[in-house]
């Protein structure tokens, strides 16, 4: 499936930058993305400065804009979890049954963009400790359950991880490299940190 092609316009174009630390910031909100015209928004923002692009989600998700005030300074969504990851699979400590089952309570972090203009200390980390207290309640109230566990990947090779470990996620391994339904054990994708949120103690 070929992906969308997304034509910049004037209203994703590059900012004013912004260089204050997190806590010298107001406070911030998160706003889930409603109606035709902000979705469009959110698709050129992904597709334009995203390195992975923007693909199309499907199933349940929900996607944010993170302001301070009016002004704009990240986005994110969150959906399906991946089928099946060996590290994280064990960490839960279930048989393939049981995750066959319950597959719906993870939700998965597919895109997190903060704006190349915006370089403030600390604000991804505070970000996802929002997140980490907001997604619930608003899954909930979309699709009628709370999930129970957040997912993502770092691609090693870019990234470190840093701001999910300094928003307590947990890294329990990497990914095989193979993708989905792949015919053969070699490594065809970047290897991937796999980074866990538990969102209940138990």
């Amino acid at each position: 499936r070929r992906r969308p092609e997304f034509v910049s316009t004037a209203a994703t174009d590059v900012q004013a930058s912004l260089s204050r630390p997190v806590h010298e910031l107001a406070p911030l909100t998160l706003r889930q993305v409603a109606g035709a015209a902000n979705s469009r928004l959110w698709n050129e923002y992904i597709a334009r400065y995203h390195y992975l692009g923007y693909t199309q989600m499907a199933g349940s998700q929900v996607r944010y804009f993170v302001f301070e005030g009016e002004r704009l300074l990240a986005l994110l969504s969150f959906g399906a979890s991946a089928w099946k990851l060996a590290a994280r699979d064990r960490f839960i400590g279930w048989l393939d049954t049981e995750r066959g089952k319950n597959l719906q309570l993870i939700v998965n972090n597919a895109r997190f963009l903060i704006l190349p203009w915006i370089q403030s200390k600390g604000l991804a980390s505070k970000i996802l400790s929002i997140i980490n207290r907001q997604l619930p309640n608003d899954w909930h109230q979309r699709y009628g359950y709370r999930p129970v566990l957040l997912e993502t990947f770092v691609e090693t090779s870019r990234h470190r991880g840093t701001c999910y470990k300094a928003a307590n996620w947990i890294n329990v391994g990497q990914t095989s490299g193979r993708g989905k339904k792949c015919p053969t054990h070699k490594s065809i994708l970047p290897i991937k940190d796999i980074w866990l949120y538990p969102l209940q103690k138990n």
